[in-house]
This record gives C-alpha cells, structure tokens and sequence, in this order.
C-alpha cells in the first residue's frame, strides 16, 4: 500500500520599511535519517537576489545558510516535498544484548560519542519529584520506554503556543501544559537524567484520516493534517535513535518527517538570523495533499474504477464465449482474526473452534446471496503434501435454474452456534444419527 502526499510549508515576514538581513540559517529539509522516503522536494526562498550554501551542521542535517546582500521588505521562505506515507513499524529494530534491559550503561566509546547527549541542562524541584515516580526497576528497555512515554503523555497536557522558544521543564510540569517543543524538551531532559541519550527533534507531522473507524479507541483526525512539530528520540545500542512523541505517547512513525536532531531546541529551529529593529508581520501555512493512492482492503476501487473492471470482464467473456473458450475460475482469500490474531488457528493450524465458526457464518451468508434453494457440505477439502489430515472444506450448491434443491434451511445443522457457545445444545447429531439419515436418503432416491 503507498500513499504519496505532498506537503506545502510556506513562512513569511512582512517588514514595516526596508531593512538589512543577516545570513539565515534555514532547517527545512528532511534530515539524513528521516525514514519516510521523500520523493521531491524543493526551497524557495525571496527575496530572491540571494547566495545559497547548502551544508551539514554538526549534528548532521542539512540546513541551507543564505546570505541577503540587499535591504527588503519582506522575507518568503515556501517548502514543497513528497513523501511516502508507506506504514513504518516503530518497532522494526534489534538491540543489542548489552542494552535488552533497563537499567543499562553505555560502552565507554559510546559514552563519549554521546556526551552532548546526556547532557543535564535542568535539575528542578518539579522535575526532581517526577523522576521519583518513575519505576526503575529492571525490566525490558522497550516495555520502559513505551511506559515512560505514555506516563509524560498523560501528565502533560497539549497547547498551541505560538511564541518562540521552549517552556522550562519546571513550568511545563507546574502548569501541567505546554506545546509540542516544550513536551519534547521536557522528555530529553527526563531521559537523560535517568542515563539515557537523548535529544530534540523539529519536524513535520502528517496525520491522515483513517478508512474506516476504530472499533476501539480514537480514530484519529477528521481531515488530513500537517504542521511543525517536535519530539524527542534516544538512543539505545543496536536500534540507534528511536522517536517518542510524549504530545501523542506514540513512538515516532512515517508521519514524523524530522528536519533537525540536535542536543538542545536552539540548534534545531527551523529558521535562525537576525534583521535591523523594525515592526514585522508574521504569516505561516501548512498544508498536505494526498497525489497519489494504491486501492487497498480498506480503501478499495471507485465506482469508476470498479466500472471499468466489469467492462473489461465483459468483454473478455465475451470473446471467451466467442471462441467456445470454457473456463472455471477459484480463489483463496485468506482470512485473520480480529480479536485474537496470535491463535494458532489464525496462523498455523488448519482448523480451530472460532475459525469454523465463524466459515459457518460466512458460507450461509454467501449461500443466501448466490445459492438460495441450495445445499450446503461440509467435508473434506484438499490434502497438501506433509500435513497428516486434509483440509476442511465448506461447500454451498444450487442450481443455476433457481429451482430449490433444500426448502428447509432450519433443518441444517447449527455447528456453529456450539462453537461459538458452549452451552448451546441445538445441535447434539451422533455419527450414528447421521449414518441413518444418509441411508434413508438412500432408499428414497433409489
């Protein structure tokens, strides 16, 4: 499944007289280690008498210095890229055994390696009687992490807060509020009071709406959605930075889109310069497109598309049917559980009591809609090479004249309301019971 957007991301100051830019240092492109793959993207830049370098800071990303040799009034930055929203697992990654649990130590390499990294930049009251809470016991350094991200969820609630800079982590948890930056530094600090290397992200968030709605839990925003944001990530051996968002208490996915990772928010700002002192308008607006969508299960073909499917069928019958060209046609569509997808029935065995069950409810269904007046079998199906016992296999027939062959639907057996419920007692037929109704038919067919 691939689903392309594209993200428009366009920033501008109006200026109240001509003035004197400094060079700007610009954070707008995605970093090396972003995991959504991008497809295009662009930087357009006015005034647009400028010098552009193209560089990598010292933590990696790409940033863009531009250097504005003449006054202006205005300054238009506008960002354009496409991107894969293709799913990424947050948990696709392996750790190394050293670091399996929590509590772990770095190897001296790493240590040092990471020392911008675990550095300690707030040590509050607040944040002190915080980091009591948490459980430091041993356990698996995922199952830590999730808990740990999901706790500074629920205790931090979000704001927008369009004023620059970052909330100390004091005043996030005294006000139990704060923005996307201030939750991200808030858990960068956290992090690495307790060991762990640490550090913030800014990047874009791309939220689309769901197919279909949740049978549990939220489903997620009503309209597709795109803004800054920022995160943090940390650092475990073998699975190298991993993201957390504490303003969702979800590990980082192919919506987050980073722009810079650095030790501390100032370094990651997605624009930096300086102008002369002057009265400024400030404009932003983000906006994301879906440009291209592969049908999948829940989002299946268009009545268009699904129209010009059966026209071309139509004429393939057709000209099968010219030909005296006769053919049959089958297919396996394979099915999962969505209440217990580790059973075994669900993967590796054959058969199982909720497996037949619910086959039962699906072949009467399909029986009411195709085979009316049919019968149903229930028996042997194919037998693959190495498995000790055939399959089972649901059959429905009917005539294709719609003559009945069965008037009675209430006299087939109901094996499946006793698998679904134990204490049902409908359905108790012997082996016996049922030799003697076969040779009863017998008899009367002659």
């Amino acid at each position: 499944m691939a689903i392309y957007v594209a993200i428009n991301h366009k920033t501008s100051y109006t200026y109240d007289r001509l003035i004197n830019l400094s060079p700007h240092v610009f954070r707008l492109r995605p970093a090396p280690h972003c995991r959504t793959p991008i497809q295009a993207y662009s930087l357009r830049i006015r005034p647009e008498q400028h010098f552009i370098n193209w560089q990598q800071d010292p933590f990696g990303n790409y940033q863009a210095r531009v250097v504005f040799p003449e006054r202006t009034r205005e300054l238009a930055i506008e960002v354009d890229l496409v991107a894969d929203m293709t799913p990424i697992n947050p948990f696709d990654f392996f750790v190394d055994e050293s670091a399996e649990a929590f509590p772990f130590v770095y190897s001296p390499q790493e240590a040092k390696e990471l020392q911008p990294y675990l550095e300690i930049a707030e040590s509050g009251p607040q944040l002190t009687q915080w980091l009591h809470g948490v459980d430091r016991t041993e356990k698996p350094i995922v199952d830590f992490l999730v808990g740990l991200n999901q706790q500074l969820y629920r205790d931090i609630a979000y704001t927008v807060r369009l004023d620059p800079g970052v909330q100390s982590c004091e005043e996030t948890l005294e006000k139990a509020l704060g923005s996307c930056r201030d939750s991200g530094w808030l858990l960068v600090q956290i992090l690495r009071h307790l060991g762990l290397a640490a550090r913030f992200v800014s990047g874009y968030l791309v939220q689309l709406t769901a197919d279909l709605e949740a049978l549990d839990g939220p489903s997620g925003p009503t309209a597709d959605f795109t803004d800054l944001h920022a995160w943090a990530e940390v650092y475990v051996p073998g699975a190298g930075w991993i993201g957390l968002d504490p303003t969702s208490g979800l590990f980082a996915g192919e919506g987050h889109i980073p722009l810079a990772g650095t030790p501390s928010p100032i370094s990651a700002a997605p624009v930096t310069g300086y102008t002369d002192q002057c009265e400024v308008t400030f404009h932003f607006d983000n906006s994301v497109q879906r440009i291209f969508e592969d049908p999948r299960v829940t989002k299946p073909y268009t009545q268009e598309q699904w129209q010009a499917i059966e026209t071309l069928g139509q004429q393939v019958d057709a000209e099968l049917t010219a030909n005296d060209v006769r053919l049959t046609m089958g297919g396996e569509p394979t099915f999962v559980s969505i209440d217990d997808m580790e059973a075994a029935e669900w993967n590796s065995s054959a058969d199982g009591p909720h497996k037949r069950a619910l086959a039962h409810v699906l072949i009467r269904r399909l029986q009411k809609v195709f085979g009316a007046g049919g019968i149903l079998h229930f028996g042997q199906g194919k037998w693959y090479p190495g498995e000790r016992l055939p399959r089972w296999k649901l059959a429905a027939f009917w005539r294709t004249d719609g003559v009945a062959m069965w008037r009675d639907p209430a006299l087939f057996a109901q094996e499946a309301l006793d698998a679904l419920d134990e204490h049902h007692d409908s359905y108790q037929e012997t082996i016996e019971r049922a030799a003697a109704f076969i040779k009863h038919l017998a008899a009367q067919l002659g």
